[in-house]
């Protein structure tokens, strides 16, 4: 995908967020125990400001966690100023140009693709709180690029920080495939190191099949595998998938 892209998916996912109204704020969020519309409305306005605030370079936070969210209904229009606030960081400077990011120094496109895909789930998140079994797929272009995103930066990095790689884990494979878009096929497999992985078809000990946005969602913790077409080894997806856990 390319900024003006992400740009398009950031400005429509974060208008979804932006309409919420008071009456759903006390809505649970179904994928995320112990949180309502409030808080996910709270935390993406955090990261928000926390992602402009590392593309400015104004070191204002250190995280997201620690910014200061209003109580009741003004955390709506706190949460669009958030989002105002990221779109104009982004658009102010060249995506090319770097600038502090996660796991080190990065370009600007980093952080477009990171707030679109941060925006997609949790648009879904929202929608399965406000209309429940009514929420949207998300866009299968972006959903795509929201599977390479967690292979490349958030697999390898939560699996570092973590306790490794079990033994009994090393070597065993398993293929992701899309089957309601061309080109949505994914071999991974796991290493002492994490997940190595590429694009196409192939024999895994596990494939798991369904729309792209079910297997993007199910390696953010938002499906079941069991909600997909599971082909092999079916309880291998569990511990796999435990390795990487990030809200």
């Amino acid at each position: 995908m390319t900024p003006e892209e992400w740009l398009r998916a950031i400005r429509a996912e974060s208008a979804v967020l932006a309409d919420s109204g008071a009456e759903v704020l006390g809505a649970e969020i179904p994928a995320c125990p112990g949180w309502t519309v409030h808080d996910l409305l709270g935390h993406v306005g955090a990261v928000h400001r926390w992602a402009a605030d590392r593309i400015d370079g104004t070191r204002l936070y250190r995280g997201y966690d620690g910014i200061e969210v209003p109580a009741g209904e003004a955390v709506i229009d706190w949460y669009v100023e958030g989002r105002d606030q990221l779109v104009a960081s982004l658009t102010a400077k060249d995506p090319d140009d770097t600038v502090p990011a996660i796991g080190g120094p990065k370009t600007v496109a980093f952080w477009y693709r990171r707030q679109a895909n941060e925006l997609a789930v949790h648009r879904w998140d929202l929608e399965s709180a406000t209309v429940p079994g009514g929420q949207r797929a998300i866009d299968p272009t972006l959903a795509v690029d929201g599977i390479d995103e967690w292979l490349e930066v958030f697999a390898p990095r939560f699996i570092a920080r973590g306790n490794g790689v079990p033994a009994a884990l090393v070597g065993r494979t398993v293929h992701l495939h899309a089957t309601d878009i061309d080109d949505g096929e994914w071999l991974c497999e796991i290493t002492p190191e994490g997940i190595s992985h590429r694009r196409g078809h192939a024999k895994a000990d596990v494939a798991l099949r369904g729309p792209i946005s079910d297997l993007l969602l199910m390696l953010w913790h938002r499906r079941s595998h069991k909600d997909l077409d599971v082909v092999g080894d079916d309880a291998l997806p569990v511990p796999i998938l435990e390795l990487v856990h990030v809200t």
